[in-house]
């Protein structure tokens, strides 16, 4: 059985994951002591990371350091540099990589965007399951989650929750013709 991709990301209620200037200071609205929003149960399931470099590299901004030392990290790159520990800076065919990974035993792989690693991923039909937590904020403006011009993807209604700020968790899983 082939290993999952999971999508798990943050966006306004307009479809925006971060504001102009790759702006994530609305994503403090989640801040609640003891909340952390099914996070760690997830990462139970997961083993391994895909994410852009942008994100790692504003991920890295605010850690003193990287927080998943023993997940297996694929930081997507046009500028690869050596590894660091688990983590390698991959400037290779993404499509590529991703079937590669879920041809590999193991657990879930953590789609953590950003927007370009989210929609290659979908126009190549390898996100199996979308877990996206909707804030209550319209940004107006910024990097969209899903661009235009997608293909067309069914999905299936897993899991909903309504967090005390808020927040909507909606857990989808594609469906497949």
């Amino acid at each position: 059985m082939q290993r999952k991709t999971i999508l798990y990301i943050a966006a306004s209620l307009d479809g925006f994951i971060a504001k102009p200037n790759d702006d994530l200071s609305f994503l403090a609205l989640a801040d609640s002591p003891g909340e952390d929003y099914g996070y760690a149960s997830f990462m139970e399931n997961t083993d391994t990371m895909v994410i852009g470099r942008r994100t790692y590299d504003w991920l890295m901004t605010q850690v003193a350091e990287f927080p998943y030392p023993t997940i297996d990290t694929y930081i997507i790159t046009h500028q690869p540099q050596a590894a660091i520990g688990q983590r390698q800076f991959y400037s290779g065919d993404l499509k590529q990589l991703v079937m590669n990974l879920k041809n590999k035993d193991g657990k879930s792989i953590f789609i953590n965007g950003g927007a370009e690693i989210v929609n290659a991923l979908l126009k190549d039909d390898l996100i199996d399951e979308m877990i996206l937590f909707i804030f209550p904020v319209l940004l107006g403006d910024g990097v969209r989650l899903f661009q235009p011009k997608n293909a067309e993807h069914g999905l299936h209604l897993i899991d909903t929750k309504i967090y005390e700020k808020g927040i909507v968790k909606l857990h989808y899983e594609r469906t497949r013709n």
